[in-house]
Formats: C-alpha cells, structure tokens, sequence
C-alpha cells in the first residue's frame, strides 16, 4: 500500500511540473499559441510518395498544417495571425473556437515575407470566401508593393477586404498595454519581397519567431545572442541535414537541424531550452512526434513546436 501511494504522489509530481503540460493551459492573459508547425506545403506533401506521407494516409501520422501561430490577448479581447497559410481558414477556426470568439474574427495579420506557405491564405479574405471589410495586414515595403501591384492580391486591397499596414525594420508596433512586436530583417531567397522574423513582447515574457531563414552565418546578428535575450525562440527547422531531400540545397537554403544544435553545444541547457524548433519539410523525421531523431534531439535540451501549445507572455 505504501509503494501504490508513493508511486500516486510521484506521479502527480511529475504531471504538475511537465513544461509540456504546461503548455497545453490556456488560462493565460496573453500568450501565443502554435497553429501550425509545417513547411509551406504541409503534411501530408502534394505529390509525395514517400513512406512519411504514406504514414498518414495509413492513419499513423496525423495531419500538420503550415507553419503559423495566433497571439492572443483574453484581456484585451484581442488577436492577432503570424503568417496568412493555406492553412488559414482552419486556424482562424482554431481561434474563435478554442481561444477568442469575437465579431471581428481577427484583429490583424503579421506577414513574413512572399513565399506560398506565407501569405496566400489571404485568399480567404476574399468576396469569394469571408468577404468582410478592412482587415489588417502588416506587411514590409516590398511585401506592400508584391500585394499592391499583383492580382489576385490587389483585388483584395481594391475592394478593400484587406487594410494594408506599413512595417519597418526595428520598428516596434504598440498594440496594447501588454503586447508590442518588433519586425526584423532576415536573408531569404527574397525573389518577391524582403523577409523578416518578429520579436513578440509581453509583460512577463518575450519570444523571437523566424521561420525561414537561409543560414544563420548570412545574418548580421548572432542566433546565439538573440536567444539569450528572450523566453521562446521559434526558428526555423525545415531540414534535419543535407542528406534529407534529393535536391541542390542550394536551391532552397535553410539552417539544417543539426547546425543549429552544433551552434548551441556548448551553451547551457537553459539556453538550450529556449531553441522550440518549427517550419518542418514533411522529410524531416523530427516533424514525427516519436521519431528517434526528435528524442535525441530533445534529450540535448531543444524543444520542437507542437499544433495546441500555448506559451505565455
């Protein structure tokens, strides 16, 4: 009897102080909640024939949408969208029915940069689908201009479906009391438009989102550093290695699982902690939630975004 009820209280112990339990509260006043976590092709991947992919359709993978998360403000009674996905109709569904329901269905959408995973959900905006007026959208320079100056996206502005709001490179965006973001440039195959990461600010916490990004070398700051300095650090985890896809790497850039973990080795494992991996290729075997290479991974220190976390600011 004694060793049934040391085993209860061990186990209660444990459930109480998992940071991933943790994070699936939502009781928070501010925080930010993971709406996808995939590359801009999702997953299952069109076209692939691949045992990963096969793995859902075989009813052992679930689905996982495009790489997204909400900012949410129960305070305030206010939200916000990082990054318009394919994806998009189903995560704004996300919000209203397990977050914030409101009348107006979101308070704005944060744009990164002009690939398809990234901004195309802003179709639904659209007459043919929502069709509401002026819903924010904050865009850089050349992002403005993409959308200005190429239909469908201009139809968008012209009927004024979207209200475009201008951006600028460290400079920060006061949304409330409690919330600001910062946009901040980053190298990226920019065929169509500039890229950037955003620092997200709450009272308590902060936490830095750069999904796409080619290598951290190409960037004028340190990754190293600008962890340091925050709570939560989403970056950018599209490839495990070179070695993933039968394809010029060089055609699509990205810092590889494994360089990043190589750039951490010798820091803390508290710094360590605040590396939460997202934006993954369907390839990549650490998108599989039991996959060997995501525990080893993980026992190192990193932490991989999960579709439903919650982390508070």
């Amino acid at each position: 009897m004694k060793n049934l009820c040391a085993l209860l209280l061990l186990s209660i112990l444990l459930f109480s102080c998992n940071p991933e339990i943790e994070n699936k509260k939502t009781t928070y006043k501010q925080y930010i909640t993971i709406l996808g976590i995939a590359q801009d092709g999702g997953f299952p991947h069109i076209g692939c024939q691949k045992i990963c992919c096969a793995n859902f359709y075989n009813g052992k993978s679930a689905r996982k949408s495009v790489v997204s998360l909400g900012l949410v403000d129960l305070e305030n009674q206010q939200k916000w969208l990082f990054e318009a996905t394919p994806d998009l109709h189903t995560q704004l569904a996300n919000l209203e029915q397990n977050h914030l329901k409101k009348e107006t269905i979101i308070d704005g959408v944060f744009l990164t940069h002009a690939h398809i995973g990234h901004y195309t959900g802003l179709m639904y905006f659209g007459r043919e689908a929502y069709g509401k007026k002026n819903i924010p959208v904050f865009a850089m320079p050349k992002m403005k201009s993409f959308l200005t100056n190429n239909g469908p996206w201009n139809q968008l502005i012209d009927l004024k479906n979207i209200a475009l709001k201008n951006i600028k490179h460290d400079s920060t965006i006061i949304l409330n009391q409690q919330l600001k973001v910062t946009p901040f440039l980053v190298p990226h195959r920019d065929e169509f438009s500039e890229t950037v990461g955003y620092k997200i600010e709450g009272t308590k916490k902060t936490a830095l989102f750069i999904p796409d990004i080619d290598k951290w070398k190409t960037w004028n700051k340190s990754i190293i550093e600008e962890v340091k300095k925050v709570d939560y650090a989403f970056l950018d985890a599209t490839f495990l290695n070179q070695h993933e896809v039968k394809r010029a790497m060089s055609e699509v850039p990205h810092p590889f699982i494994q360089e990043t973990i190589a750039l951490f080795q010798n820091e803390s494992l508290a710094t360590k902690n605040k590396v939460i991996f997202i934006h993954f290729n369907h390839t990549n075997p650490a998108l599989q939630e039991n996959s060997k290479q995501r525990k080893e991974i993980e026992k190192l220190g990193f932490r991989f975004a999960n579709e439903g976390d919650n982390f508070e600011l």
